[in-house]
């Protein structure tokens, strides 16, 4: 605690600096974040400028068309992001357990889940905590842990990441089985082939593959999947949205993996027809969240009650 007062004492930055340098890292630009933060642009350069030089270093390079940050800056940012976030879930949590404020809480669903997904975390949690609210935002997976690192989510859902930061922490782990679907047309030719190795990796090599984005954790997990089968194939449409893929092979787009609890949105399709493999490829889902001390009380009870 020494080292942390002394710290105060001598900080060379106020949170509203910092916030500032935010903004201007965010829009790389000083004119952008002036208008937001509803100062002139000339006040922004000063308060940019009276930053370097209390921390001593350089933070931003400047060009006559955007701002890049320097490994300095880069650092700040990033510290940056999760002190402010830090800052202002402490008045969030302050107001929430001292006065009438509506508690709150900040989910994060990663984008290669699908609509069929979100009953189960949230209608639970509405009929038992209905004076909880939530504020919900679809991400990429990569962008769901920054966010619950810099503090602007609380809880995140989303495939199991290769890597876990050492800031957060699963609490839950939930399997999603996949299933390949076609067009009525396809799965009857599948169907009445003869079932030999051979056979259906021809078929699965002659389709039109609609696939989930190869960037994304799900993306690399099935292809590694597929390619395990000994089916080379080649995506003609690579998506990001598991609801979109389904919606195209009813279509008669052509075929794809995707979750079996999907397709529960989706059951009077009637040109859309599931086909049962040998193997099933499952994703593991997980819930993350920082690793707090002690988790507010309606943290818990939301985790609690989501059904999978």
């Amino acid at each position: 605690m020494h080292i942390v007062h002394e710290l105060i004492k001598t900080a060379a930055f106020d949170l509203y600096e910092l916030h500032l340098f935010q903004l201007v890292v965010k829009h790389r630009s000083f004119t952008k974040a002036s208008e937001i933060a509803g100062i002139t642009q000339s006040a922004m350069t000063r308060q940019m400028q009276g930053l370097e030089t209390s921390v001593g270093l350089d933070l931003l390079e400047r060009t006559t068309r955007s701002v890049r940050l320097t490994s300095a800056g880069e650092f700040l940012h990033r510290e940056a992001s999760r002190l402010l976030g830090d800052a202002e879930q402490a008045l969030q949590r302050l107001h929430e357990q001292f006065s009438d404020s509506k508690k709150e809480i900040r989910v994060g669903v990663s984008r290669s889940l699908c609509l069929a997904h979100l009953p189960g975390f949230f209608h639970a949690n509405i009929r038992h905590t209905p004076l909880v609210g939530y504020r919900i935002s679809s991400e990429p997976s990569a962008d769901i842990l920054t966010a619950l690192e810099a503090n602007e989510l609380d809880i995140g859902v989303l495939s199991r990441p290769k890597k876990l930061p050492g800031t957060l922490r699963i609490t839950h782990r939930f399997e999603d089985t996949f299933t390949l679907i076609a067009s009525d047309d396809l799965a009857g030719e599948f169907a009445q082939m003869p079932k030999s190795k051979e056979r259906r990796t021809a078929w699965a090599e002659r389709q039109n593959w609609l696939l989930l984005d190869k960037q994304t954790n799900t993306g690399q997990r099935l292809n590694t999947f597929i390619a395990r089968q000994g089916w080379n194939v080649n995506p003609i449409m690579q998506l990001d949205s598991f609801d979109m893929i389904i919606n195209l092979v009813s279509l008669g787009m052509g075929v794809s993996f995707v979750p079996i609890r999907a397709l529960a949105l989706y059951s009077r399709k009637k040109n859309l027809k599931r086909i049962k493999l040998p193997v099933r490829f499952i994703r593991e889902l997980v819930v993350v969240i920082r690793q707090h001390r002690k988790m507010p009380d309606h943290f818990t009870q939301f985790i609690e009650n989501i059904l999978f």
